[in-house]
């Protein structure tokens, strides 16, 4: 099979109590898993956890050697699935994800992971452009409010508006139960 499984920064500091709290990180935790137990099932070699660290602690969130920057236990790797450290919020850049891929021969990828507004955009759009036949699980991602000029963009509200903008010209966007069901 030549797709493969992309999880971005399922990290610590994302869940409640962390440097970074998002909306809901549990439930798009939760079907991140599902997803990644389908894999696990179907598709062994190919799976990729990406990990953030901060290449400036200054960020203040996924410091290096905190448990904050660890990877959630919900999606906790197996010793024979790949972990890739970015610093970026493009999972490609400056990584050796593109290069894992190109050794497997994949040639489709599904993403699912946080922020949405942030690294999972960056990652799908880089995906696309490096011409992987995308896919992402928008309710295995998570985000939070944004602000703006003293306007605040609810979180449920930025997490649709980036897919929405990703659905069909970059990737094709799908649920978790749509997914499994199809596959």
């Amino acid at each position: 099979m030549s797709t493969a499984l992309i999880i971005v920064d399922i990290q610590n500091d994302y869940f409640p109590k962390g440097n970074m709290e998002l909306s809901n990180p549990e439930k798009a935790a939760a079907n991140a898993a599902k997803v990644l137990e389908w894999f696990r099932k179907n598709n062994k070699e190919n799976i990729f956890h990406i990990q953030h660290i901060a290449a400036d602690p200054a960020l203040g969130f996924f410091i290096s050697d905190t448990v904050g920057a660890e990877i959630h236990e919900t999606v906790q790797p197996l010793e024979n699935e790949s972990i890739i450290i970015k610093h970026f919020p493009n999972s490609f850049l400056k990584t050796e994800l593109e290069s894992q891929l190109k050794e497997k021969r994949i040639t489709k990828v599904v993403v699912v992971g946080m922020m949405t507004h942030m690294c999972i955009d960056a990652t799908v759009r880089a995906a696309v452009d490096l011409g992987y036949e995308t896919t992402l699980i928008e309710d295995a991602c998570a985000t939070r409010d944004l602000s703006y000029e003293g306007k605040v963009v609810p979180a449920d509200q930025v997490h649709y508006a980036f897919v929405g903008a990703l659905n069909g010209m970059y990737c094709a966007v799908e649920s978790t139960e749509d997914f499994l069901q199809k596959n």
